[in-house]
């Protein structure tokens, strides 16, 4: 589906009188077709809070179980705050996005600290909470308390861009004021909330990538793109880069009856999460020989390579890895720490305490069955 007017406006342009329509369309939809939601039972703001976290750049089937059982482990603010950091984070083991879960620990105790568990009203007052951007801070005042706040993710940047025939890229940064001032116009600043789960539904369920549900969107008769027929050339998005594939080698060590893993360090890319010592080839180099070299530069121990146990394929949000994994042998040498942040020799019952990144946890199950 193409339009025959192939320009569109860099900025919207609302019709003053669309508002009003668009938001009744919308609610009444939105009343009609809304999924059951734990986080839609509630009006406790934690626990709000608690999903949005999850949601962003989560799907929401990934995010269900994640939520009930973080929820039992940390029930209110005050748990939270006063857990450890490697619980929280095998509480988020696998959901991604781990600097998420670290934010949150840390603006729980803010809260806690500063606040005596009140969670903040405002938006200028949540948002500066550790981790708490535009989105979660929109999110979380606009559904809890009502404040009218517009929010912005990846679902209502496409509804708004095939709306109103926004065509500046999504994915380009300089566009989100665009998109935050376009979505800002059409709020309800009565029903802000609703108005805001509304539109991220709109998205996930009918006005999809790729395959809009045209048929079953109630704001059709409001739709720029619907009209010109240009659906599909909707939103716009720049070319992304080719995204960096790297070749790693990782060395599951043994000594007698443990295992060493070791952990990142708390800040950065998968910080506070625990690990088999490893890390890239460099050029010209085998897999084989970079597990040793790795595992002598970190941790200073001599090792020797037994055999091959897997090559792992995993994908993160920039970058791609092929992991080799070599079961090994202590041979010589004391830990001394050269990048992690702490070690541990354990037992192969005892793994299931520790919080692991995802290419790690794709191989663990086979260290279980080679125990047996």
């Amino acid at each position: 589906m193409r339009s025959k007017n192939k320009t569109a406006p860099n900025s919207p342009i609302v019709d003053p009188t669309a508002p009003a329509a668009i938001r009744k369309r919308l609610h009444r939809w939105f009343n009609q077709n809304r999924r059951t939601l734990p986080w839609r039972e509630t009006t406790d703001p934690y626990r709000i809070w608690i999903s949005e976290v999850m949601l962003q750049q989560t799907q929401v089937s990934t995010v269900l179980p994640y939520y009930d059982s973080f929820l039992r482990a940390f029930p209110d603010v005050f748990t939270l705050a006063s857990a450890p950091l490697e619980a929280v984070l095998k509480q988020w083991e696998g959901l991604g996005y781990y600097a998420r879960a670290r934010n949150l620990h840390r603006a729980a105790g803010t809260v806690v600290e500063d606040r005596q568990g009140e969670l903040p009203r405002t938006y200028d007052d949540f948002r500066a909470l550790p981790g708490a951007g535009d989105y979660i801070a929109s999110a979380v005042v606009s559904i809890a308390f009502n404040r009218p706040c517009a929010v912005v993710d990846g679902n209502v940047k496409r509804v708004l861009a095939r709306l109103l025939l926004i065509d500046r890229p999504v994915n380009r940064s300089s566009s989100t004021a665009v998109f935050k001032s376009a979505a800002e116009a059409l709020l309800d600043p009565r029903r802000p909330g609703d108005f805001n789960q509304a539109m991220m539904e709109l998205g996930a369920l009918v006005c999809r990538p790729g395959r809009p549900d045209c048929a079953a969107c109630p704001l059709t008769g409001c739709c720029q793109a619907f009209r010109a027929g240009c659906q599909l050339e909707f939103p716009r998005r720049e070319k992304k880069k080719p995204v960096p594939h790297y070749y790693t080698a990782v060395g599951v060590i043994r000594k007698g009856k443990r295992m060493l893993i070791t952990r990142r360090k708390p800040d950065g890319f998968l910080g506070g999460l625990w690990e088999f010592p490893g890390g890239k080839l460099e050029p010209g180099e085998s897999a084989v020989d970079a597990c040793r070299r790795e595992i002598r530069e970190e941790l200073n121990l001599s090792v020797k390579v037994d055999d091959h146990l897997m090559r792992v394929e995993h994908a993160y949000s920039h970058f791609k890895i092929s992991m080799d994994v070599f079961n090994c042998r202590y041979k010589s040498g004391r830990v001394t720490l050269n990048g992690p942040e702490d070690f541990r020799w354990i037992l192969q019952e005892e793994i299931e305490n520790y919080a692991f990144p995802g290419a790690n946890r794709k191989f663990i199950p086979l260290l279980k069955k080679k125990e047996k």
